[in-house]
């Protein structure tokens, strides 16, 4: 039997081992927030298997993710709107616990990381200049819901049109819905108004824009210390470039 490795960075790692996906996290502070947070949420999630710190060992899911950042989805139109629905059940449900990061939280990271990107030299100064700019309008008051915190494309399972599950639960926190939707469509913005018809309710666009460019911002120092490649056609660095 293979055992192939699915991501694995300085914190922690997962792997497959045929029908089984071993995660390794040395934090289970983490590990304790994906286990609520896969109880409490009201769509499909990884059956738990067992858990013996640091490992919790989830049985695989059917299909394959909805795509990859970097790369053009294959998923059909009816799978993307069927993400944008389960979205949307989410969000319906009683908040978790757990409290996400405030507008404040935000605005003092983004300051760190566009002064991180300016100090040295990774991005030209009018890139982080403008998308800051664009990124404070997600500064906003919102109200909590119930938010998956990291729904990247890649986290998101499909079978045909179906969904069939959402894995990688450590930032499920009470956020802003539109943190998510920004999340699960950056990078494939020919996909927001699919999701969007699917979440079934007015969204404002500008702060979708507003997301991709904040989060693209945060994510590329993390990314860099990581072995990542924000630079990579279609993802982080492109995502800013786009929003110029």
């Amino acid at each position: 039997m293979n055992v192939e490795v699915v991501v694995a960075h300085h914190e922690c790692a997962t792997l497959r081992v045929g029908d089984v996906f071993l995660k390794i996290d040395a934090d289970q502070a983490r590990t304790g927030i994906e286990v609520e947070a896969m109880t409490l949420a009201p769509i499909p999630t990884p059956e738990i298997l067992w858990r013996k710190p640091p490992v919790l060992a989830l049985a695989a899911l059917p299909g394959k993710a909805l795509g990859r950042l970097g790369e053009p989805s294959t998923a059909s139109t009816s799978a993307w709107f069927a993400a944008g629905t389960a979205v949307r059940m989410l969000h319906d449900a009683p908040p978790p616990p757990r409290p996400g990061r405030s507008p404040g939280e935000f605005a003092s990271r983004l300051e760190a990381e566009c002064e991180w990107l300016l100090a040295n030299g990774v991005l030209p100064a009018d890139l982080v200049t403008r998308n800051r700019q664009i990124a404070e309008a997600a500064l906003r008051p919102w109200t909590p819901v119930f938010t998956h915190g990291d729904l990247q494309v890649s986290h998101v399972f499909v079978d045909g049109d179906e969904i069939t599950g959402v894995i990688d639960w450590t930032e499920a926190a009470r956020g802003d819905a539109l943190f998510d939707l920004a999340t699960l469509t950056l990078g494939h913005r020919e996909h927001l108004g699919d999701v969007v018809a699917g979440y079934g309710t007015d969204v404002d666009l500008d702060v979708i824009r507003a997301w991709w460019s904040l989060r693209s911002l945060l994510g590329i120092r993390w990314l860099v210390e990581h072995g990542f490649d924000p630079a990579a056609p279609g993802c982080e660095i492109d995502v800013l470039k786009a929003g110029m």
